[in-house]
């Protein structure tokens, strides 16, 4: 969907839409041959289902498994082909850091290096958030220039943490360091063109140098000894979200990666008070009237994916369920339920299968499915549709999009 074109329809009204993304919600079948959905005991969701359209969204496209960030820029409505922003942008823009133009960031992984110079864990025991500052800390005492660039340091939550490259035009053309399995040695920050500019190489040797020295730094630690560099990218925002779809919209999301692609698209984001997915439900019971578009972000069914938790991601999408009745009980006038991409529990990782989708609008075509889960939603209205084409959908069944043509 062409963003002008799609700007173009929109109109302002009273009507509320909130949109939940149960992060890596879809999965693969477990010990019982059921997925996470399908085994979890969900009346509140089944309701929603059968008073629904359902179906699925691919978040990029059939077969490719997206990352959290494209995933999010085309249920937001954006090409996600066409407006790529590196997980280094998007976690740094999530946090109190003010970006400058030019800026490069990366995304930092603390991590445990073993003695054989392979990674024995990447996210260094899941740390949790006051050792991830301590560390940060840590190395921005150490390392705050390299070549006559300015090093910048923020911490992002928990394991992750982001650096900042300034003063320099740099090209973010870069590989990951980041081998992605464990028993596995980093790999050297290098450019991916296969003509490289001066300022591409000059950003990997940066990076490159960066990664030493933050060892030399870390050396001491017990278990977060080594960084891993991933998702770099040049700063810059998207085309406003409340300019192109005419309403007010804010995000609460407790993990920054999700609030950075939310302010990169101008929403209004909530800092704090996201603790818990129940103080997640306060903001939304706080803020939905004085705004026309909610994103509500939960992270937990995603977490439980990435660990190979299958019982764990059931109690997760158990215990949203649960907290239904108090979105339901807002009577918004749209309400879509779906993931952002699929993290089956047996991968423990991001997959490219099809996402569940279910939107719930006094105009809705009420389809044939009687529960939230991928068997179900094989008999939904929606089939298999885009994942840019889910805001279209959003609006259209706000009544905010004008008839095309005459």
């Amino acid at each position: 969907m062409d963003l002008d074109f799609l700007a173009s329809l929109a109109v302002a009204n009273d009507k509320k839409v909130v949109l939940v993304v149960l992060d890596g919600v879809g999965g693969l079948a477990g010990p019982n041959g059921r997925t996470s959905l399908e085994a979890a005991h969900t009346p509140n969701l089944d309701d929603l289902a059968e008073r629904g359209i359902c179906g699925f969204h691919d978040p990029v496209a059939p077969g490719i498994t997206p990352g959290s960030g494209p995933a999010h820029i085309g249920l937001f409505g954006y090409d996600p082909f066409r407006y790529t922003i590196g997980r280094g942008v998007l976690d740094t823009a999530g946090t109190p850091f003010v970006f400058k133009k030019g800026d490069l960031a990366s995304r930092l992984n603390f991590a445990t290096l073993g003695a054989d110079g392979t990674i024995s864990d990447r996210r260094a025991g899941r740390i949790p958030d006051d050792e991830g500052q301590r560390l940060t800390a840590k190395l921005a005492a150490k390392i705050a220039e390299i070549e006559g660039v300015q090093i910048l340091l923020q911490h992002v939550k928990g394991y992750r943490a982001a650096v900042i490259f300034r003063g320099r035009q740099l090209d973010a053309r870069l590989c990951d360091s980041d081998p992605q399995r464990v028993g596995q040695k980093p790999q050297d920050v290098v450019p991916i063109e296969d003509n490289p500019t001066p300022e591409a190489f000059l950003a990997a040797k940066l990076s490159n140098t960066f990664i030493r020295q933050a060892q030399k730094t870390l050396a001491d630690e017990p278990k977060a000894n080594f960084v891993m560099m991933r998702g770099f990218d040049n700063y810059e925002p998207l085309p406003s979200f409340g300019d192109l779809y005419k309403w007010r919209s804010c995000a609460v999301a407790a993990y920054p990666m999700y609030k950075g692609v939310a302010k990169l698209a101008g929403m209004r984001v909530i800092e704090a008070g996201q603790s818990s997915m129940e103080a997640e439900l306060d903001l939304v019971e706080r803020e939905l009237p004085n705004t026309d578009f909610i994103f509500l972000h939960i992270k937990k069914t995603d977490s439980m994916g990435e660990d190979g938790n299958y019982d764990g991601k059931v109690k997760a999408i158990e215990h949203f369920d649960r907290l239904v009745p108090r979105l339901t009980g807002l009577n918004p006038d749209v309400l879509c339920i779906t993931g952002d991409h699929s993290t089956p529990w047996s991968l423990k990782s991001h997959s490219w299968h099809p996402v569940p989708v279910c939107i719930v609008a006094a105009s809705a075509r009420v389809d044939a499915c009687r529960s939230f889960s991928e068997i179900a939603f094989l008999q939904g209205g929606l089939g298999r549709i885009h994942s840019t084409e889910v805001m279209p959908l959003l609006l259209a069944h706000a009544e905010r999009l004008k008839k095309f043509g005459a």
